[in-house]
């Protein structure tokens, strides 16, 4: 199940066609629309942590532009590498550690109440440990020759959590509003994985009845390719 329906989600692509289209005719690297959406992505990260929470909100949502076109005008501009992959999954991981950790920095700052300090800051480790893990099971389902797609908290589900309502009411009163947005996002994006290992479970027993075992790998993370520019 998916937060933000199919036909959203292709509406807003559709919107952003023409932007598609033309960073193509301009032969604007992938790599370098990763590189400069991460670079959002991170000043947004620094203005959370000034208490700048507004301006967090609207860099982390024009980050998601980048990270948006980026895959496409690899695709449509039949610029897709191996090391493209790699490199959009690592600088996406770069980012959400930013991320959480320039929220992280705020309260610890003074962004809320005392008696809310060690709860906020763990929240905003766990949305961090969790929001990684979900794109790790991807990533290895796709490497294993499975799909898995699903979750209540995928990366737009995230982003659009944390940046619509930052960027019009800021961090709301003594901290409260974002404080309680990243505990939605900590359980959120937990469930995610959950559902992402329950959904892979049931594939590879489906996938799996009839066939010969398949060798399980001592290292973790070794997927045999990667698929596409996005794994989260």
């Amino acid at each position: 199940m998916n937060v933000i329906p199919q036909p959203v989600r292709d509406g807003f692509g559709r919107l952003l066609d023409p932007l598609v289209r033309w960073l193509i005719r301009r032969h604007v690297p992938p790599n370098v629309l990763t590189t400069v959406g991460t670079l959002v992505l991170v000043g947004s990260a620094l203005t959370f942590a000034a208490a700048k929470i507004h301006w967090g909100g609207f860099l982390l949502l024009f980050s998601g532009v980048f990270d948006m076109v980026d895959g496409r005008v690899a695709r449509e501009g039949s610029m897709t590498t191996t090391f493209g992959a790699f490199y959009d999954s690592t600088l996406d991981r770069v980012g959400e550690s930013a991320l959480f950790t320039g929220v992280a920095v705020y309260f610890l700052r003074g962004g809320v109440p005392p008696e809310r300090l060690a709860a906020a800051v763990l929240a905003c480790f766990v949305a961090l440990a969790a929001s990684l893990l979900v794109s790790y099971t991807r990533a290895r389902a796709e490497g294993l020759g499975l799909s898995a797609q699903v979750g209540v908290a995928q990366r737009a589900e995230r982003v659009l959590l944390l940046g619509v309502p930052t960027l019009f009411f800021g961090a709301g009163n003594r901290g409260a509003l974002l404080f309680w947005i990243v505990v939605i996002l900590a359980v959120a994006t937990s469930v995610t994985v959950v559902q992402r290992v329950i959904y892979v479970a049931r594939s590879a027993g489906t996938q799996g009845a009839g066939r010969a075992g398949r060798q399980r790998e001592t290292l973790p993370g070794h997927a045999p390719a990667l698929q596409s520019r996005k794994g989260h």
